[in-house]
């Protein structure tokens, strides 16, 4: 018995240029028998097992997971005996039967012939189901086309699934589609006819049906058990080397594999890194289109950044059922609602916050601002304890202008600005808005008190423009009118540093001699300490407690 080394390659595929070897079934030093499979290759149309065309021990192994191939590229070389070698086929041509040399033969001579070109006339063709390996029914499970669609050829219109493969059906030219002829569900066979298409004569030269069967391989009949004689074997071996068609995965055994999907979905999850398992199915019996892996990405990716601490891995708090403790009114979070919501989030997660705390003496600022009472009324306004603190606060950071300057180029630039927009927080029905006051420290105390009224009625009517709610230097937070003795406000990002005010109360001071009642203010800074330290927010706080104490302080 002689010993020969036979090269084995990729036999005809249909037509598949570059599919993927998505499993390498054996290995160097393996014994395989003929017909073994050897490869899985996976295109956007089928899955394919390439089988062994002779048998014998693996000596090299050439291709790999992930490599793309094409018909005739080499996959192994096999060291067998020479019945091993008769037995099989040296070249990447196939062995035919009788009546399948005779189609063969047929095919040849068509495609001998040269193509008849006629006018550029179209005419209607009728797509019938290709040789599906099997002489049974198989069961249609989808459309891939709807009437008056235009495809290309080789685009799918109509997906088959047997209990042994789930294939596509490929158009065989470009064309209109004129009438389906069949429905989801239906049980086909070889010949049935699926569809009819417009298309132009010369795309029709050569039959419908030949382009449609190269690109859908035929599937072979389960390989004969051991116990099977020679003779069994020789009758039920089907041809060789043809691919079978089906959905075969990575991992056969694996969960993935259970998932009713065809091959170009299992494709796509991969390309997407998205496991099937995870992909509801909106297809007949629960089967998973490429529409519902879009999806499933689409709303993946459509997921709001907070959900997930903005990218920290902070895990996210559980969802409870609290209709099981008693009654409740769920009650939908208004669109601004959840904008600050991510955006306070976004801040608290980035900037390392710090807080100080002071009391201001504003007792003769409040003398002082009550005496003005006759002359607002006269101006049709009113005058706040508001429009004092912004003004303070603009001299304050003018002189100290590391507190409304921002990070820029992932912190490798501070920006200083050479102007001064305070925002002022405000409560509205629909949630918090940020006006902003722009040149406060250009503005008089008059000026910049209407301007409060006014931005603020704006806000509680959702009559702000969204450029009356940007470049913001610095915020100011007021509880005042509400309440509380102090509070830890969250920085505004980009800015650098926001104040909190809470609600003044008469307190006994001593003045040296005795306690006399003073009307404190209760102040709270936070900052970011990436740019501030506490001498930057000692120092600046220290000067706007002043300026409130002794407002004329305000004109130096």
């Amino acid at each position: 018995m002689t010993v020969a080394d036979t090269t084995i390659t990729v036999p005809d595929i249909g037509g598949a240029e570059g599919a993927e070897v998505v499993e390498v079934l054996v290995a160097v030093g393996d014994h395989i028998e003929l017909e073994q499979s050897l490869i899985v290759l996976e295109s956007d149309k089928a899955s394919m097992e390439i089988p062994a065309t002779a048998a014998g021990v693996v000596t090299e192994l050439r291709v790999a997971v992930g490599d793309q191939l094409s018909e005739g590229d080499v996959i192994l070389q096999v060291q067998s005996d020479g019945a091993g070698s008769d037995a099989s086929m040296p070249t990447a041509e196939p062995a035919l039967g009788t009546a399948a040399a005779d189609a063969a033969t047929a095919v040849d001579a068509t495609a001998a012939e040269p193509a008849a070109v006629e006018p550029s006339a179209a005419e209607v063709m009728t797509v019938t189901i290709p040789d599906i390996g099997t002489d049974g029914e198989v069961d249609l499970i989808e459309l891939s086309v709807v009437v008056g669609q235009s495809v290309a050829e080789g685009d799918s219109l109509v997906v088959l699934e047997s209990d042994k493969a789930s294939m596509e059906v490929p158009a065989p030219a470009s064309g209109t589609i004129q009438a389906l002829l069949v429905s989801a569900g239906a049980m086909v066979r070889e010949g049935t006819p699926i569809l009819e298409m417009l298309v132009s004569k010369t795309a029709t030269a050569a039959s419908p049906s030949e382009p449609v069967a190269a690109a859908i391989p035929e599937a072979p009949a389960a390989a004969p058990t051991p116990a099977a004689g020679p003779e069994s074997a020789s009758t039920e071996r089907p041809v060789a080397p043809v691919a079978s068609v089906s959905s075969v995965s990575a991992a056969p055994n694996s969960e993935e594999d259970s998932v009713y999907a065809g091959p170009a979905v299992r494709k796509l999850a991969r390309e997407f890194g998205v496991a099937l398992t995870q992909v509801p199915g909106s297809g007949p019996r629960g089967r998973i289109l490429k529409e519902d892996l879009q999806q499933f990405v689409a709303n993946a990716l459509a997921k709001p950044v907070a959900s997930t601490g903005g990218g920290s891995g902070i895990p996210e708090v559980p969802d409870v059922d609290f209709s099981k403790f008693g009654s409740i009114d769920p009650q939908p979070r208004s669109r601004l609602d959840k904008i600050t919501a991510a955006n306070m989030t976004r801040a608290w997660l980035n900037v390392p916050h710090v807080t100080q705390f002071d009391d201001a003496d504003i007792t003769d600022l409040e003398t002082f601002r009550k005496s003005l009472k006759a002359e607002a009324e006269r101006k049709g306004t009113k005058m706040t304890p508001m429009p004092f603190i912004l003004k303070a606060c603009a001299v304050a950071l003018n002189a100290h202008p590391k507190l409304k300057a921002s990070l820029a180029d992932g912190g490798e630039t501070l920006v200083y600005k050479h102007y001064c927009h305070i925002g002022m927080a405000v409560d509205t029905p629909a949630g918090l808005m940020v006006p902003v006051i722009r040149d406060v420290d250009k503005k008089s105390i008059w000026e910049i008190g209407a301007e409060v009224l006014e931005l603020a009625a704006a806000a509680k009517d959702k009559k702000l423009r969204p450029d009356q709610m940007q470049g913001g230097v610095f915020t100011v937070s007021s509880l005042g009118g509400i309440g509380g003795r102090g509070f830890t406000p969250i920085v505004n990002a980009p800015e650098v540093a926001i104040l909190g005010v809470s609600r003044a109360d008469v307190k006994p001071v001593w003045d040296g001699g005795g306690f006399v009642p003073r009307t404190l203010l209760p102040l709270s800074l936070s900052y970011d300490h990436r740019v501030i330290n506490g001498g930057d927010a000692g120092r600046f706080l220290s000067d706007l407690r002043e300026m409130l104490t002794d407002i004329r302080r305000l004109i130096l």
